[in-house]
């Protein structure tokens, strides 16, 4: 694997990502989490996709798609590993949304393009990285109470927001994916919060990629409340 090939497509597009906001939407009719994660000791990469109604924030559809891992894990190049099957999984979707929050970096990355932002760039949707981990930059400790924030910099520029979603629970890092700026990111991710430590569009991708009891209850549920694959 040629890294420094990939390192120049990263610089090249992380140039592309749109960092304003750029979405003709007040409110969003449909907002999708996407997670992807990998099985048989990384040999199949899988991507799940829960589409939520807004405001409301239920589960109406969702895809799992499962393809054959296309590169080795190299730090830094994970979006190049996990993209193909979020696109094999956002092919799948019979109602697109209007905005897409991804479990992982949009430009809080050492090269401004983290998985959100680079699939955000594929799909052309406006796009929110929601990682659990830092991966580059500092930041000033938080205080404990929910809402605690403090701006995530690397080299004089802000790359995210960390932010407290829930007391005794390690912050969150929401970033610019693609077309929404870093202020609207948090304001999205704070608006789609029910007390747990993720957004309910992350947590749903979540629950039906683990097939948490969340997603069985939700299965279990009358067919008309949404679409299945």
């Amino acid at each position: 694997m040629d890294t420094q090939e990939l390192r120049q497509q990263q610089i090249i597009k992380a140039a592309e990502v749109i960092r304003h906001d750029d979405y003709s939407f007040d409110q969003p009719a449909f907002i999708a989490g996407a997670d992807v994660g990998f099985e048989q000791e990384g040999e199949v990469t899988r991507a799940a996709i829960a589409l939520l109604r807004y405001p409301s924030l239920e589960l109406v559809e969702y895809h799992i798609a499962r393809i054959n891992t296309t590169m080795p894990y190299i730090p830094g190049f994970l979006s190049f590993r996990e993209y193909p099957a979020l696109l094999a999984a956002w092919e799948k979707l019979q109602q697109k949304p209007d905005l897409l929050f991804v479990d992982g970096h949009g430009i809080s990355h050492p090269r401004r393009l983290g998985v959100a932002s680079h699939f955000g760039l594929l799909v052309d949707v406006p796009t929110i990285g929601v990682a659990k981990k830092r991966l580059c930059g500092k930041f000033e400790p938080l205080g404990p109470e929910v809402g605690a924030k403090q701006p995530l910099m690397d080299k004089g520029e802000q790359l995210a927001w960390v932010w407290r979603s829930k007391v005794r629970c390690n912050p969150l890092f929401v970033a610019t994916g693609h077309r929404v700026s870093t202020d609207s990111a948090l304001m999205w991710v704070e608006r789609c919060m029910r007390g747990y430590r993720l957004p309910e569009p992350t947590r749903w991708a979540d629950a039906v990629a683990s097939n948490r009891p969340a997603f069985q209850r939700w299965q279990a549920l009358p067919p008309a409340l949404g679409i299945e694959e």
